[in-house]
């Protein structure tokens, strides 16, 4: 038995030398890929180009980006992820695997890799078994999912693991996750499908009225970032946009400035900040006396809007950090878990939805 037990033990360390742990933001706008010992090696848009005649991938992430609007009829450019979740399965497999292998054959490695995904907090059963068994058909050995934004404190270094209580709020493409943290668990938190995208579908709409011009996502999404504002600034920026007249279906172009993003994002704002100021209400009071001394942290693509933060402060009265590099928080958040898997097990998620007592190495 105990022979049995010491050849169990060798063969786990073999395959774990052999093989690789990979760390996926599968975000709704952007994919983010860590590899254990090797740090963050992909960061592309999440957006897959299908050829619909044989079912095979042309092109995935910044590739299919630029084909976005500009395919003939048989090549659909498609983003499988909505609100956070797996909308489109067999593509978002397809794009899983065609990472997962990449990864494998830069690693040079013949063993299938563990998997560790982050997904916003407050999703289905249904949508957590979609999410690992994407990635369990897309070539991982094993897969396990933590709370994006347990993931991203974590890649902020709060002290998620300590009895004291720490929140953030990661704003992505296609969810905002509010969540309050103390002893490695989430005390109190909001999954509130709207961010990003729904800032860009603003944009596109207030374009449209406003100024009576189509236009697609990616020219919202530009103007999105390179001109939204929360608050008014001295100088006027300006952003020349080209689409379609709908009365009269011609080419047009129009000047947008930085008022008219805010004016289309406004609502949007509101609605993260009353959602925010809800979480807070329902916080233990002695986990709010924590976070009104340390402070909100705010990660994500949000994050970057300038003047969110300082709105937020205003209207909360408490403190508002933004985390280094908020775009990446989450995936170093999973990177930080794989490299050492044994001391973060108990804030995983298992199969029921749950956080995990134990993890198998």
């Amino acid at each position: 038995m105990a022979l049995g037990n010491t050849i169990g033990g060798y063969f786990k360390a073999a395959v774990g030398a052999l093989s690789t742990d990979i760390g996926i933001d599968l975000g709704t706008a952007n994919i983010l890929v860590y590899v254990k010992g090797r740090g963050i090696v992909l960061s592309e848009p999440t957006i897959v180009a299908i050829n619909k005649k044989t079912g095979q991938l042309v092109a995935v992430g910044n590739a299919a980006k630029t084909m976005l609007g500009r395919t003939p009829a048989h090549i659909e450019v498609v983003r499988p992820l909505v609100e956070g979740v797996i909308s489109d399965f067999e593509v978002t497999e397809e794009m899983l695997s065609y990472l997962i292998n990449k990864v494998r054959s830069d690693m040079r490695t013949l063993i299938a890799p563990r998997v560790l995904i982050g997904v916003p907090c407050g999703i289905t059963n249904v949508e957590m078994r979609a999410a690992r068994d994407a990635a369990k058909n897309a070539g991982a050995r094993e897969v396990f999912l933590i709370a994006e934004p347990m993931a991203a404190a974590i890649g902020a270094k709060l002290p998620v693991d300590k009895a004291v209580g720490s929140m953030i709020i990661d704003i992505g493409g296609g969810t905002a996750n509010i969540a309050v943290i103390s002893y490695g668990g989430i005390v109190t938190s909001e999954n509130l499908r709207l961010a990003g995208d729904h800032l860009n579908a603003a944009i596109g709409a207030y374009i449209r009225d406003q100024f009576k011009v189509l236009v697609g996502d990616k020219t919202a999404e530009e103007a999105k970032i390179k001109l939204a504002t929360i608050a008014g600034e001295d100088d006027t920026r300006e952003l020349v946009v080209r689409g379609r007249d709908v009365v009269t279906g011609l080419p047009r172009e129009v000047v947008i400035t930085d008022t008219d993003i805010r004016d289309a994002i406004s609502q949007s704002v509101d609605t993260i900040i009353e959602t925010v100021r809800g979480v807070l209400e329902r916080t233990p009071p002695e986990v709010h006396a924590d976070i009104m001394q340390r402070g909100i942290h705010l990660s994500g693509g949000g994050a970057l809007i300038p003047g969110f933060a300082k709105l937020l402060e205003e209207v909360i009265q408490v403190p508002v950090i933004v985390v280094p590099d908020p775009l990446r928080a989450v995936v170093r958040g999973t990177g930080i878990v794989l490299e050492n898997i044994d001391a973060y097990e108990e804030i995983l998620i298992d199969n029921e939805g749950e956080l995990t007592p134990n993890l198998e190495d």
